[in-house]
């Protein structure tokens, strides 16, 4: 059952991703690179176009134009539609200038024209910043069969790691009858994913009251959802099983790109029932010379190969020269590895020259090895060695 303009997406898209640094420095953190191919928000978009929803706004703020200009019409998600598709929000535009996003909820408060406009029954919102895939019309059909206000997808997690996130507390059926955000003892391991199905009529109301309120946050954990479950409504928390990544850190997007690789991989989208959409930027084949040597690694469209690439992702255009070894690192874009140059626990951001005989982090298995991070355009000198844990920045030269 396609849903239609029965439900209108919203993507939280604004974030700046600050312990992202330095790939965020000058991109939004949706607009991060990843998995060879993608961007963050690549699967957000897939998962709605997939879902049959065909109206999603995406909320933009924090350095928005390389997510604007990747966006565009919608194209490459088949979102560019003559009603509908997918529409780039920018904080709402006064004649004195714009009025910055003030939080979660604020944002789509700014935006209740937008949805007008569509007159949805539901309202999905999103998060831009999550690695995963999801049927959100199960979801829209358990809120449905429910009758509620509002449904949370929630993520079972283990206790330990319950501390960490926004957890549910439920009864057998599943209504929520209390959110806890990071308790310290958690009751439950039912733990929000950021992804929430609204009546519409009724986040209305309650968007309007909460941005009539002088002390709210203006947040939908915070404020929203909270006083929504103190006055009865009806809410619901929905089991999501599957992978699902926050990838808000360094390591944790590392650790997704990792969890692409291997014969079982923990996130596998070569799915033909299930497409991750992404805006072609590269035309040409990848070509592996003779001298190279590949073991469970992505490689993307484009590059060139003629060293050891071990348990890695390498995106369009990247180039390893002969000897150069790789491990357990993600390059991003148009990184040119010199020659003999040793890459180890390394993440790259687009443009970044290594030079020959460099040596670049340390083996993933050393006890004192921690992620080296370089920025966008940085520069590693022939022959120069970048302590492990090290984070140039963009276009830096050591």
């Amino acid at each position: 059952m396609a849903i239609g303009k029965k439900c209108v997406a919203m993507l939280l898209a604004g974030g700046q991703g600050s312990r992202l640094v330095p790939l965020t420095n000058t991109i939004a953190k949706p607009a991060v690179y990843f998995g060879g191919k993608y961007r963050i928000i690549d699967f957000p978009l897939s998962n709605c176009v997939n879902s049959g929803i065909d109206t999603v706004g995406v909320l933009t703020q924090y350095q928005p134009l390389v997510l604007n200009d990747y966006i565009g019409t919608g194209q490459p998600w088949d979102l560019d539609r003559n009603y509908g598709g997918a529409h780039v929000l920018p904080p709402y535009q006064r004649t004195r200038g714009s009025d910055w996003y003030k939080g979660t909820a604020n944002a789509i408060y700014q935006n209740i024209n937008f949805l007008e406009n569509y007159n949805p029954e539901y309202v999905l919102i999103l998060s831009g910043d999550h690695i995963y895939t999801m049927d959100y019309n199960k979801m829209l059909q358990f809120h449905r069969d429910n009758k509620a206000d509002c449904t949370i997808a929630v993520l079972n997690v283990s206790l330990k790691e319950a501390s960490r996130f926004g957890i549910m507390n439920t009864d057998k059926k599943n209504r929520i009858t209390e959110f806890e955000e990071k308790p310290k003892e958690p009751k439950s391991t039912k733990a929000s994913m950021g992804i929430y199905i609204f009546t519409y009529k009724v986040l209305k109301e309650y968007l309007e009251m909460d941005e009539a309120d002088e002390n709210s946050d203006k947040d939908f954990g915070k404020n929203v959802i909270p006083r929504m479950l103190s006055d009865g409504k009806k809410m619901y928390a929905y089991d999501f099983e599957g992978y699902w990544k926050d990838v808000g850190t360094l390591s944790s997007l590392w650790e997704a790109n990792m969890d692409m690789l291997g014969d079982d991989p923990a996130l596998d989208i070569d799915n033909d029932d299930w497409k991750i959409y992404y805006r072609h930027t590269f035309k040409k084949p990848h070509y592996v010379g003779m001298d190279a040597a590949i073991k469970n690694t992505i490689i993307a469209e484009g590059c060139e190969v003629n060293g050891y690439v071990e348990n890695s992702v390498l995106f369009a255009g990247v180039v390893v020269e002969k000897g150069a070894v790789i491990k357990d690192s993600v390059i991003m874009p148009n990184t040119h590895i010199g020659k003999k140059a040793i890459v180890n626990y390394v993440m790259t951001d687009a443009d970044v020259i290594i030079g020959k005989d460099a040596v670049v982090g340390m083996e993933k298995n050393n006890k004192k090895s921690r992620l080296t991070v370089l920025g966008n355009s940085a520069v590693v000198k022939a022959g120069h060695t970048v302590e492990a844990g090290s984070i140039i920045s963009d276009g830096e030269e050591v």
